[in-house]
């Protein structure tokens, strides 16, 4: 006998109802499928609210057998819950103790050769690479706690590579990246690709704003955040962001203190009750690092769900600067001017020799003080929001304050604006500034947009200051007619700006220009992933980008329209 159709699509509706929070509901339909049950036993067991279980036993009515006070589904209708429910999928793996030597388990052996072929940990960034079997852990409880299969989790930082362990644990999972590291979004796109797996990786300097490709497409987001207060804050801050169901949504974070600081931990505790987030589980010393020693080379894992109070208390946590790093510069700067001479000779490289006003002064906090140029945060800046506090933008200049860049700042300011000048202040040791083959692929890159001006130790040894003019749009060869409607364009859907470019370049080539259908045609088969082109470009890590600007150039270069 089948199952009956509106029992089993009822069941559905419950269990897609609860998102990520459904498998110990599915668990106990499982055991429902196993044979007969009574209904304190499958509370008990599975630690699901009665009410929960009642609505189960309603849902079923129709396919549920009831002897003695024990319930059952019948059994022609158990292979249709099976194979509806993916109830033969349930088992979890028995997880390793979290200082033992690594299972011998195939997806074990791929997670390893993973990370231990990541990019080298960023002291600046706080990284503490965790060990491979605290990676096989995590993906192991996190897929035998949560309901992962076509969920999307959201790494808010992915130093320890928990998307691909994830992803090799559950190939039904999909997973976004948002991180601040190019070397290391680079690696995950090379083993995504090579492992085949569903993963997405978007550039985010938090403390600058959540990218679009990150912003409300979650089920699940992990984190592991810099362990100071303010760092906790706002990484969990942009989970937050990230989450497209709030009501069911879980934020899993794994942060440590020394036994030796409990009011550090009692500091971070309170930035969590400060999002109005309930603790639902605090797993003790789950994670171990290669480091960390001050801590134990140990981190606890916290579960933490949203609350009706927490979406009010967003906007607030959303919009304070803050200073989130322990070691390196961006421990100090915080990113407010640091220098008198400093903003003098940024000023003066502002105004050059054509005597501009400076219309603006960007900073990653908006600059205090009255007078002088407009202030605009990097936030503003990389949203796409900084042309409408600058007039005449066109023609106007720019002062940006970028010393503190984490080397990520400065191609994405000269993407993000759209002015006659532009001045930017960096540290002297900025790897786009430090060699030649540096400065020539930045210049390269945004080639037909600016032309950049190197001053390096201005206005002393600490700092260095780039002097970017625009570069008239005119006489441009189609190439770069094309690469330039893309580098003016960073914060349109890549595939939208991408048939624009192609059309304008094809007006200057002899014959009929492109037609939209014609460039929508070439950019569909133009072999870019369909993730990159839902970007916009500023969004993309770097080896995307550069990539993506080099692929539309090419396609104008011998774009005509099809006869």
């Amino acid at each position: 006998m089948d199952s009956n159709a509106d029992a089993i699509d009822r069941v559905a509706d419950l269990v897609s109802g609860l998102g990520v929070g459904a498998r110990p509901l599915r668990e106990a339909l499982a055991f429902l499928v196993a044979g007969p049950v009574a209904l304190d036993d499958l509370v008990r067991r599975f630690a699901v609210p009665r009410r929960q279980v009642e609505r189960l036993l309603d849902a079923l009515d129709g396919d549920l057998a009831t002897t003695g006070g024990r319930f059952t589904v019948r059994p022609g209708a158990r292979t249709a819950y099976r194979e509806r429910f993916a109830l033969d999928r349930l088992d979890r793996p028995a997880l390793p103790g979290p200082a033992d030597a690594l299972p011998a388990h195939d997806v074990a052996r791929r997670i390893a050769a993973v990370v231990a072929g990541a990019p080298k940990a960023v002291q600046a960034l706080d990284h503490v690479p965790a060990t491979p079997v605290t990676a096989l852990r995590r993906a192991w409880w996190l897929d035998g706690t949560f309901d992962l299969d076509g969920a999307t989790l959201v790494c808010i930082g992915d130093h320890d590579l928990t998307s691909i362990a994830v992803c090799l644990v559950n190939p039904r999972a999909r997973a976004v990246v948002a991180d601040l590291d190019e070397d290391l979004l680079a690696y995950i796109d090379e083993q995504a690709a090579a492992l085949d797996l569903p993963i997405r990786t978007v550039y985010a300097d938090f403390r600058a704003g959540l990218p679009s490709g990150a912003r409300e497409a979650g089920d699940l987001v992990f984190t592991d955040p810099p362990y100071t207060p303010e760092g906790v804050r706002l990484f969990l801050t942009r989970g937050l962001e990230s989450l497209r169901d709030r009501a069911n949504g879980r934020l899993v974070m794994a942060y440590g203190h020394g036994r030796h600081q409990p009011a550090l931990g009692l500091k971070v505790q309170r930035e969590i009750v400060g999002l109005s987030l309930a603790t639902e589980a605090m797993l003790p010393h789950f994670n171990r690092y290669d480091g960390a020693q001050a801590i134990g080379s140990a981190s606890d894992l916290y579960v933490c769900r949203p609350t009706a109070a927490t979406w009010k208390a967003l906007p607030r946590s959303a919009q304070e600067p803050v200073t989130i790093y322990t070691h390196g510069p961006q421990s100090l700067e915080g990113g407010r001017p640091d220098a008198r001479d400093v903003m003098t000779a940024l000023l003066d490289a502002a105004t050059g020799p054509e005597a501009f006003d400076v219309g603006a002064l960007v900073a990653l906090q908006r600059p205090s003080g009255s007078g002088g140029p407009a202030g605009i945060t990097l936030a503003d800046v990389f949203a796409g929001r900084a042309a409408a506090a600058i007039p005449n933008a066109r023609s106007a200049a720019v002062a940006a304050h970028l010393v503190g860049d984490p080397n990520t700042w400065l191609l994405r300011t000269l993407l993000a604006l759209d002015v006659g000048r532009l001045a930017l202040a960096v540290q002297n040791t900025h790897p786009a500034l430090t060699s030649q083959a540096g400065q020539q692929e930045l210049q390269r890159l945004v080639g037909a947009k600016w032309r950049l001006r190197f001053r390096r130790s201005t206005p002393d040894q600490r700092h260095a200051i780039v002097e970017a003019v625009a570069v008239p749009a005119d006489d441009l060869p189609p190439v770069d007619v094309a690469r330039r409607f893309l580098l003016d364009n960073a914060h349109r859907r890549l595939a939208t700006a991408a048939r624009e470019a192609l059309v304008k370049a094809s007006r200057r080539l002899d014959g009929a220009p492109l037609t939209k259908n014609d460039a929508r045609r070439m950019v569909d088969e133009s072999g870019l992933p369909p993730q990159v082109l839902e970007s916009p470009l500023i969004e993309l890590p770097a080896h995307r980008l550069a990539a993506v600007v080099d692929a539309i150039g090419a396609l104008a270069a011998g774009g005509r329209r099809a006869n």
